[in-house]
């Protein structure tokens, strides 16, 4: 089961279709805590340093789909903080 699920499907022009990608280019560029303007919303996520990433393509009945995914672990992953010497715990 998906912790949450945003999914959008409209009509865009390509000059649309251009700036919806270059914010996400934006967001990836700076890493970080992004947020996206999405239609009527803004959706905030966090972006790691890495990515996995998968590109499809598909060609057939009279169209082509172009998907393009990026997939991190929600947890921050990295090691934990060290303790120095005199620290209670």
């Amino acid at each position: 089961m998906k912790d949450l699920k945003f999914e959008q499907k409209r009509s865009l022009s390509r000059l649309e279709a251009a700036d919806q990608l270059s914010a996400l280019a934006d967001a990836l560029r700076h890493g970080g805590n992004a947020e996206l303007e999405l239609g009527p919303g803004t959706l905030s996520l966090r972006i790691p340093d890495d990515l996995r990433t998968e590109l499809e393509v598909e060609v057939g009945d009279g169209e082509i789909e172009l998907e393009i995914e990026f997939k991190w672990p929600t947890a921050q992953t990295g090691t934990p903080p060290t303790r120095s010497a005199g620290e209670d715990g």
